[in-house]
């Protein structure tokens, strides 16, 4: 694994969202830039820490190679003078419900700062000229412990949302020539609720069907029919999806819970009952309706993965 820091003054809202980074290839004169040719160098897994307004405001995990494609449209009036064509990355965003300012703990960071291409100047402030650098070991470890676990969830929760199955589809995407590089990216985030597919069950799901929580930063974009055994239309399709708290989320995939078609929820006799009373599935939210489409889904999820 390998860590990364991105200056996103410009472009967080679109990139961090959107679950992908975009620079160009070369400066605007054509010469090689050494934070765009980074872009060539990441793999999937590595972690990447995101810089705006002076803070690290999220981290991302690598979810795919580097491909070539052209600057996304919705950058706007961003980078006017970049190239059209540049490197795009895609990268599984969370943005963090805590925040750091690196200036306020230069005094720690500075002795583990790069001597070439560091991200940050010793006064703390960060350096203009870099968008994508590597970050040396040390450094990332100082970073990841004073952001005080959350690094940490982010890889947890990423991990158990992907089992054996689950990688050898991605393998088989990555190497699908006839599937679109965007399409790729979106298949590949679809599969830890990221991206387009998550946007998607948004428009569907407001809040949590148990919980009742709506804070996005909360919520987890599920698949009712699994990913690894969806086609492809069926990995990014809004209504193969539920939007859950974590925990909700684990009962759901594991098929300890359910629901009817008219949004009942159904709990597996397998559930130990203290788990059950711990986390209060008995408590009363309104039951709502799933679409029609919702329905198909869920009826394959009552048959094929609810331990009825």
């Amino acid at each position: 694994m390998q860590y990364w820091w991105v200056n996103q003054n410009q472009t967080y809202e679109h990139e961090v969202h959107g679950g992908y980074l975009w620079s160009p290839k070369t400066n605007a004169n054509g010469a090689r830039n050494r934070f765009y040719d980074a872009m060539t160098e990441v793999t999937t897994g590595d972690i990447v820490f995101s810089f705006c307004d002076a803070k690290i405001k999220a981290v991302g995990i690598v979810s795919g190679p580097h491909q070539s494609h052209r600057k996304p449209e919705e950058f706007g009036a961003a980078g006017a003078t970049w190239s059209e064509e540049g490197w795009y990355v895609p990268v599984s965003f969370h943005e963090l419900e805590k925040p750091i300012r690196p200036k306020d703990h230069i005094e720690l960071l500075a002795p583990t700062l790069p001597a070439k291409y560091s991200p940050l100047q010793r006064n703390g402030n960060g350096n203009q000229g870099v968008y994508l650098a590597p970050l040396p070991g040390e450094l990332a470890s100082k970073l990841i412990s004073m952001l005080g676990g959350q690094v940490e969830a982010i890889m947890e929760n990423a991990s158990s949302k992907a089992d054996a199955s689950d990688y050898q589809e991605i393998d088989h995407i990555l190497e699908d020539s006839a599937v679109q590089v965007t399409q790729r990216t979106q298949l590949i985030q679809a599969r830890i609720g990221q991206g387009l597919f998550r946007s998607r069950v948004a428009e569907i799901e407001p809040r949590c069907r148990v919980t009742g929580i709506a804070d996005s930063k909360f919520l987890v974009a599920s698949h009712i029919k699994p990913w690894s055994l969806s086609t492809n239309g069926e990995k990014l399709d809004g209504e193969n999806g539920l939007l859950l708290t974590p925990h909700i989320d684990h009962l759901f995939d594991k098929g300890y819970i359910t629901f009817t078609d008219s949004g009942q929820l159904q709990i597996s006799s397998q559930l130990p009952p203290d788990v059950r009373e711990a986390w209060q599935l008995g408590s009363a939210v309104a039951p709502a309706a799933f679409t029609a489409g919702q329905r198909s889904y869920m009826a394959y999820h009552r048959a094929e993965i609810f331990k009825g």
